[in-house]
């Protein structure tokens, strides 16, 4: 015998879905804090870098140093990054402060009157935040130092990585 329903939805009743916070991945398993990461997608795709911590986003907090090969301090997701097995020294080097907050973009007007729209278009250069510059200036002074005092790291992270013809990224070890 079938069981029988006594209680049918009614087809106007809207259906309530239950929505999870989304949480921030965890991270990757050979990724700790010193790990030269090679990047593969973006401006500064092919550059290696010093991975720093995970942000509360999930994004990875890394640098290049910037005096050493001109990445500053960027959030990355790990999806498009590649660990490698070297690692820097993090002695002295404070990034607790740093967080989500000190990436978030000015908010502008998007209010556009008739006289902004035909008046002479001059290209206004983007400016880097106050908090960005010392913030990457006080991480750099300490990353610095102990990458200047080996000399095949720096020369290992101003380089940049690329596959050529016959290049196998399975078969390589990093």
């Amino acid at each position: 015998m079938a069981k029988k329903f006594e209680w049918y939805p009614a087809d106007d009743e809207k259906k309530r879905n239950k929505r999870k916070s989304p949480k921030a991945p965890k991270l990757k398993k050979n990724i700790q804090a010193g790990q030269v990461l090679i990047l593969l997608a973006g401006r500064f795709r092919g550059r290696r870098v010093v991975f720093l911590k995970q942000l509360t986003s999930g994004l990875l907090l890394v640098t290049g140093p910037y005096k050493v090969n001109g990445v500053p301090l960027k959030r990355v997701n790990q999806a498009y990054v590649i660990a490698t097995s070297t690692k820097v020294d993090l002695k002295g080097v404070d990034a607790s402060k740093i967080d989500d907050k000190l990436f978030a973009r000015e908010k502008k007007s998007k209010k556009k009157t008739e006289s902004k729209f035909f008046s002479d278009k001059k290209v206004e250069k983007k400016e880097v935040s106050k908090p960005r510059l010392d913030a990457q200036k006080s991480i750099d002074a300490s990353l610095v130092g102990s990458v200047k005092g080996d000399n095949m790291m720096k020369k290992y992270l101003g380089a940049r990585f690329s596959l050529s013809n016959g290049d196998k990224p399975h078969e390589m070890k990093f």
